[in-house]
């Protein structure tokens, strides 16, 4: 992959991301511009596509990332994002309130996490039955999840979410954040998603946190998001969150 192609592949990215609408080489060149024509980025995107990054979901559209490209992405290309400091006081402030009100910590977390990110957030511990969930209706509105079939699978899944989480935690060996894109999720059933995970240890065990949402998913922003809240929980605040991030 030459540079100008990871250009476009990290162009496209951020597009999709954007508008969850497949990419062509016209709308590259107007919102980018790139000082080659459209027919070379035309040529430069069936490269990517015969290397496996981008494909196109129908003759006449434009090109969306394989998982292939967005893993390529998020491995060459996104590099570390520090959440804003706008967030950071705002989580600073309203865990500070929970635990000065001795509120159910993980309801409230739960609320704040679906607040920041606009989507589904759910939460839990893993030592202890409880297990919380806000934002659905975000989630179910989303472009990707519109077709029926896809929506009941979705749902039935994220249903159960609560009895899968040894699995997600037994796929984190290193205690470091991890991403995981498509097929490569550890929730069977939900290839179209991907999944930001840390583990983090607290004062009543070890916990983990989690961004699930569909691939067209702001990564940088979610896993900056994961490890500053994994900070302030810390030792401190004793619960496992699972937030489920599709895009808007």
């Amino acid at each position: 992959m030459n540079t100008r192609q990871r250009q476009i592949l990290s162009a496209v990215v951020e597009l999709y991301t954007q508008t969850a609408l497949p990419v062509g080489s016209q709308v590259l060149l107007e919102r980018f511009q790139f000082p080659v024509s459209s027919a070379t980025l035309r040529n430069d995107m069936v490269a990517l596509e015969e290397a496996g990054y981008l494909y196109q979901p129908h003759v006449s559209a434009g090109r969306i990332p394989t998982d292939a490209g967005y893993r390529f992405y998020v491995e060459e290309m996104m590099g570390d994002e520090d959440l804003s400091r706008e967030d950071q006081r705002r989580l600073q402030k309203e865990l500070l309130m929970m635990k000065a009100k001795q509120a159910r910590l993980g309801r409230s977390t739960t609320k704040l996490l679906s607040a920041l990110s606009g989507n589904l957030a759910v939460s839990g511990l893993i030592d202890k039955d409880e297990f919380y969930d806000f934002g659905m209706k975000e989630l179910m509105e989303k472009p990707e999840f519109q077709e029926i079939d896809e929506l009941c699978r979705l749902v039935e899944t994220l249903d159960s979410l609560d009895e899968r989480l040894d699995t997600i935690f037994a796929k984190l060996g290193n205690g470091e954040t991890q991403i995981f894109i498509g097929d490569e999720n550890p929730i069977k059933g939900i290839s179209n998603c991907s999944m930001v995970v840390a583990p983090y240890q607290s004062s009543e065990g070890q916990g983990i946190l989690a961004i699930i949402g569909p691939k067209r998913m702001d990564y940088a922003k979610n896993k900056s998001l994961i490890e500053y809240m994994k900070k302030l929980l810390g030792s401190s605040l004793p619960v496992l969150v699972v937030v489920m991030v599709p895009f808007s």
